[in-house]
């Protein structure tokens, strides 16, 4: 992507202008965002969508408000648990659209200006007249792209983040709204992370939410650890050097009239323990790798017959796939690279295909896991 260059999706703006002005900092709204829909096989049909959250693995919601009340179902949804058209105020949110949706995918890929490691996914929210989810705040950054019908904003940059008590969903107890704006078909606003935000549908309205990784700490930490902690993926699979790995010994223990009480030696043990895995060369990179182009839990792929010439090839729109100075990771698995076979696999993951030309220039080992991937449903064969 050139990042010097001016975008409509953008408002003008270069993504580098936009990543020094507003990334994290503060709103935008641009008008007419998105206007070649036709060319991009969007917005999602209003069947289709319904039809997609009556799916097992995907992940839907259906937040309805009455008299006051929140009330929320999660999905799978038939048709008929979805409510009539003409009874308003209620919505529905459904996840991961570009998993599903090439089309979707398509979308998702213009906001490539971002690491691959900060962007999950595109959500569809349809509502009825007067549909919502309350006022609230994302830890993350979010652009909300209106695809069809009206939504009116009122966004706030406030220090009280009180929710609610005693309802199921996030509503900010006291929202303070500083601007308003209405979004129409193509219109976009960008919020940074905790900006407090209430979007109301005026008709019938459906919202593309782009949505980005904004990791915990210490979620992150926990599963970092846990990838450390497999033995199995120990540098150079060396079975002598893993049986070489220190036990704890205490022949200097004494008998003890307190049995409960945990040996500072052993914590001092287990201190050791963390601080020589992470001294491992490469180990913690390979494990945030491999933990950032994990799958979600209801992803799955469909194993294909392998090519039996592989001419070109492209990413299946499920697959997460990055890379740093040393490795290449995919769906969770991490390889050593170097080379040319290096360079061809970082633009497969920059722009998710390959030509002719540069699979012609891959060694037989690049061939021989290019046709693996294509097999295992993670990339394809096409024509290019």
């Amino acid at each position: 992507m050139q990042i010097e260059q001016a975008l409509p999706l953008l408002g003008g703006l270069s993504p580098a202008q936009f990543m020094r002005r507003y990334w994290q900092k503060k709103p935008l709204l641009v008008r007419g965002a998105v206007t070649d829909w036709k060319n991009l096989q969007l917005p999602l049909p209003r069947a289709e969508l319904f039809e997609l959250a009556g799916q097992e693995g995907v992940e839907s919601r259906l937040i309805q408000q009455k008299s006051g009340a929140w009330s929320v179902k999660h999905g799978p949804f038939s048709r008929r648990a979805i409510p009539s058209l003409k009874t308003e105020d209620w919505t529905l949110l459904v996840q991961g659209v570009d998993l599903h949706n090439a089309a979707a995918h398509q979308l998702l890929q213009r906001f490539a200006f971002v690491p691959a490691a900060r962007l999950d996914d595109l959500m569809i929210s349809y509502a009825s007249n007067g549909g919502g989810v309350g006022p609230h705040f994302d830890s993350y950054d979010v652009f909300l792209l209106q695809a069809h019908g009206k939504r009116r904003w009122r966004i706030g940059k406030q220090k009280n983040l009180t929710l609610k008590d005693g309802i199921p969903l996030k509503i900010l107890a006291e929202f303070e709204a500083e601007e308003e704006y209405l979004l129409e078909p193509g219109d976009m606003l960008y919020l940074p992370p905790r900006y407090a935000h209430d979007g109301v549908a005026e008709g019938e309205c459906m919202t593309y939410s782009i949505g980005f990784r904004s990791p915990a700490q210490h979620e992150l930490a926990g599963d970092l650890l846990m990838r450390l902690s497999d033995v199995d993926d120990m540098d150079d699979g060396d079975t002598d050097a893993r049986a070489a790995t220190p036990i704890y010994k205490d022949p200097k223990q004494a008998a003890v009239e307190t049995p409960g009480a945990i040996p500072p030696e052993m914590l001092e043990f287990a201190r050791a323990a963390l601080e020589t895995r992470l001294s491992e060369p490469l180990a913690l990179a390979r494990a945030l790798g491999e933990s950032l182009t994990e799958p979600k839990a209801n992803v799955w792929f469909e194993p294909e017959d392998s090519p039996a010439m592989l001419e070109a090839v492209a990413l299946d729109r499920k697959t997460r796939m990055m890379y740093d100075g040393q490795h290449v990771f995919i769906n969770g698995e991490s390889y050593r690279a170097g080379g040319r076979d290096f360079t061809l696999m970082k633009k497969l993951a920059d722009t998710r295909h390959l030509d002719r030309r540069d699979v012609s220039g891959a060694s037989d080992d690049a061939l021989s896991l290019l046709s693996q991937w294509c097999e295992d449903g993670w990339a394809h064969a096409v024509s290019r």
